[in-house]
């Protein structure tokens, strides 16, 4: 029944949410078909086996079945294609499926055949980041399980998902940002907690008791742990890159995403990168698996190597000379689990034969891996979705799901003299020109699945004009400048114009950075000869996940308006129309700094420091540490309709009492005309002191426009500005609300001071500084401010 309600949940928070609108590089052949798998313990003769034994709680069935397994059965088991052990009754499991954006064919874990042929195919996490809507993301993740808990029951999937990407995109060359959440570690913590909690929870069993033994959905993974965010690039790739990270880096930037998806998301499995920290092999350092994952976040489930890693260490990375043996004893020894590859299952028992390691290290991981089966009802069945099929994927509503999805993705960038959204009286012909005017398969991105059907720009636009298509471009990469005088002629002959153009995953994607931020080939030229020549108004739609300086774009007063598109999955072509004919209000925002193309020559994609390098001319990263010129800034977007913020109620002060035990910390100073007594207080040493305290303060949002829309409100923290080497500011909240036009809402936040407040010093400190905060509420001109004193008394 729980399931069954997924639809009705869905439009449920449609209606009442504030915030929503009434590659794999392992060969395909170790695909394996579940055929219809029943629970395991429904065919085993359980006599004298208590692994079935549902009255024994989940680890102690989990080390009956290892402890009667042999060494070589064990090693056989953990590697992404189990292989079973039958005389125990254990059948072949194949643990790698793909759930980023819907569920994928990326992976052997699934396919489609002709029961289950295609499954909804949303937007890119890039893109549904950009609306902003935590609810959203987490009826994206509701959605996705259903249909492969569906696919699973037709033996076409697994139960466990190796999604979602969370890397933070410190680079704007990054080939794999269109799978991300963005350049924001709050933004992409907040997006793994819902998406996880999404695809994992089950009905009434979100919080409840013991959290390894807590029910699962399917099973989630957020991955690629750690500071893992270049592919290829100048002859660097990622399996030899070693990164330098300094230690403010990590705990600042390149951990909390995966932090907040453990603790909060109670995710059920992290996926360790192929990258070296510091020279260190990630699926190797200890310190970062056993030591935080399993430790101080309390990880319940289990890790697993991105695909090859452990062949990756030996092979490409020659890490200290070890044999692979010794190479699988130490990833093993540091927390990781499973092997998605063939390292463990082929060294791990000579490992144990050697004296490498103790074979107990085999037993834990195997333990990790089947509480986390039982808890998906692997071996008991999971009667709540077991009547689940090829009929609850692709539904209507799902259908309709991508749809809404794909619509709060848009952001307006340029709108000059409103001249969107266009009229269907006034604009009854309509030229759509470009390599992206009939995109179809190309909005899904990468690690997709079959889509349920495909909506392209022009089959969409047609639905409120006349079309005049003309392709422009052969394809994205328009090498060929012939195409583009069909495309001018048509601009001519239609009464507005809509250029559609953009990347696709022939230029960035898994394994393949990019070298410039520009439009590929003759686009630049296609879209200014269109847009000069055009005798009516210009309407630009990009297509793609990484930044492109499209600043010729912005300054071009023929171009009069600019809509970014994303990757908007099967249902892009909808969105894109319904956003320029007003069928849709759009509200969304940008989740990366849109650079310009100079950006990439001040320095190297292999320099990981965030912060601005002077001595090396090195300017700084994402919105929190870059000052420079761009073409859009990050949160940017605009609307149809105008709204106007007023601050209603703000707490001002925060005030610690320190008692004798408790010392003061140091930060840099730009100046020392003011000496603070105490400049700041490590935040663990305050959590007696002011736990639960939070800035409480009101937000007055009205609709002054003559449309009804959404706003997103986002909030930053602009720490107090005598000292050094602190964000220019960072997200610390955001809601998007829903107003019609002439409504006033009053919208609450409380941000915990600990939390929001805090900034990590440059010895990785996580601290709580002294001084005059602001709290900013928007961007730019329009901002709403106050202040808040912070200050440590001894």
């Amino acid at each position: 029944m729980a399931v069954q309600r997924v639809a009705v949940v869905f439009f449920t928070l449609l209606t009442l949410s504030a915030a929503v609108r009434p590659l794999s590089k392992r060969s395909p052949s170790l695909q394996h078909s579940f055929s219809q798998v029943p629970p395991v313990c429904s065919n085993v003769d359980i006599s004298g086996l208590q692994y079935c034994n549902t009255s024994l709680p989940y680890d102690v069935r989990a080390k009956d079945l290892v402890d009667s397994m042999t060494l070589e059965e064990k090693a056989h088991q953990l590697g992404n294609k189990a292989t079973g052990v039958p005389r125990l009754g254990i059948p072949p499991y194949q643990w790698w499926s793909e759930a980023l954006h819907g569920v994928s064919t990326s992976g052997p874990g699934t396919f489609f055949n002709g029961t289950v042929p295609a499954a909804t195919s949303f937007p890119t996490p890039l893109s549904s980041t950009a609306s902003f809507n935590e609810s959203l993301w987490r009826i994206l993740g509701q959605v996705t399980s259903t249909e492969a808990r569906a696919m699973h029951n037709e033996g076409q999937a697994g139960l466990t998902f190796w999604s979602p990407n969370i890397n933070v995109v410190r680079d704007p060359r990054w080939g794999r940002a269109l799978e991300t959440p963005g350049e924001d570690p709050f933004v992409s913590g907040r997006y793994a907690v819902n998406y996880v909690r999404g695809l994992q929870d089950v009905e009434g069993h979100e919080y409840s008791g013991d959290l390894n033994y807590r029910p699962l959905k399917v099973s989630a993974c957020c991955k690629h742990y750690a500071a893992y965010d270049l592919e290829n690039w100048e002859g660097v790739d990622r399996f030899h890159f070693d990164a330098k990270v300094t230690a403010q880096d990590m705990i600042e930037t390149f951990l909390p995403p995966f932090e907040t998806c453990v603790k909060e998301g109670d995710v059920s499995s992290v996926m360790c990168s192929f990258n070296q920290i510091n020279g260190i092999p990630i699926c190797a350092d200890t310190r970062l698996l056993s030591d935080t994952i399993k430790g101080d976040w309390n990880l319940h489930g289990y890790i697993v190597s991105d695909c090859d890693s452990a062949e990756v260490i030996h092979d490409a990375q020659k890490w200290l000379g070890d044999t692979q043996e010794e190479t699988v004893a130490r990833v093993l020894r540091a927390g990781m689990d499973l092997d998605c590859g063939d390292y463990y299952t082929n060294f791990t028992a000579p490992a144990v034969m050697e004296g490498k390691i103790r074979e107990s290290y085999l037993d834990n991981a195997l333990m990790n891996l089947y509480v986390v089966l039982m808890r998906l009802g692997y071996f008991d069945g999971s009667p709540a979705y077991e009547k689940l099929g090829k009929d609850d994927v692709c539904t209507k509503d799902n259908i309709e799901l991508a749809t809404e999805a794909a619509r709060q993705g848009m952001v307006l960038l340029k709108n000059d003299h409103n001249v969107l959204p266009l009229s269907t009286e006034k604009y009854k012909k309509v030229a759509a020109v470009g390599p992206k005017a009939n995109a179809n398969y190309d909005m899904v991105g990468n690690y997709a699945g079959i889509p349920c059907n495909m909506s392209s720009p022009w089959s969409a636009i047609s639905k409120y004009a006349e079309v005049l298509y003309a392709m422009g471009c052969a394809d994205v990469h328009c090498t060929n400048d012939t195409f583009i005088f069909p495309a001018v002629e048509a601009s001519r002959n239609a009464d507005a114009t809509i250029i559609l153009v953009g990347l696709d995953v022939s230029i960035e994607n898994e394994a393949l950075d990019r070298t410039d931020l520009l439009l590929p080939g003759y686009q630049t030229e296609l879209i200014n000869q269109v847009a000069n020549e055009a005798p009516n108004p210009v309407i630009l739609v990009v297509f793609c996940g990484g930044v492109v300086d499209i600043s010729f774009a912005k300054d071009n007063p023929k171009i009069n308006a600019i809509i970014w598109a994303g990757y908007p999955g099967e249902e892009g072509g909808t969105g894109v129309a319904e956003v320029i004919y007003g069928v849709y209000n759009p509200a969304g925002r940008l989740p990366l700094t849109w650079y310009k193309n100079d950006y990439i020559h001040q320095l190297p994609m292999t320099s990981m420091q965030m912060r601005p390098q002077y001595e090396l001319g090195y300017p700084g990263r994402t919105y929190k540490f870059f000052n420079g010129s761009i073409v859009y800034p990050f949160g940017y977007g605009l609307s149809y309709t105008q709204f106007q913020t007023t601050l209603v109620h703000a707490e001002r002060s925060v005030v610690t009492k320190l008692s004798p035990r408790q010392h003061c910390h140091n930060i840099p100073r730009k100046w020392d005309a003011y000496l603070n007594p105490c400049p700041a207080v490590l935040v663990d040493d305050l959590s007696n002191n002011i736990k639960d305290e939070t800035i409480d303060f009101q937000i007055q949002v009205k609709n002054i426009g003559q449309r009804d829309g959404h706003h997103v409100i986002i909030v930053y923290d602009v720490p107090p500005e005598e000292y050094m080497g602190l964000p220019i500011k960072q997200v610390v909240a955001f809601k998007r609300v829903a107003l019609k036009a002439g409504e006033t809402q009053t919208v609450e936040f409380k941000l915990d001071v600990l939390k929001s407040l805090s900034v990590v010093s440059d010895t990785a400190y996580v601290v709580l500084p002294s001084g005059q905060h602001t709290i900013m509420v928007g961007d730019g001109d329009e901002a709403v401010k106050f202040t808040v004193n912070v200050r440590h008394i001894k």
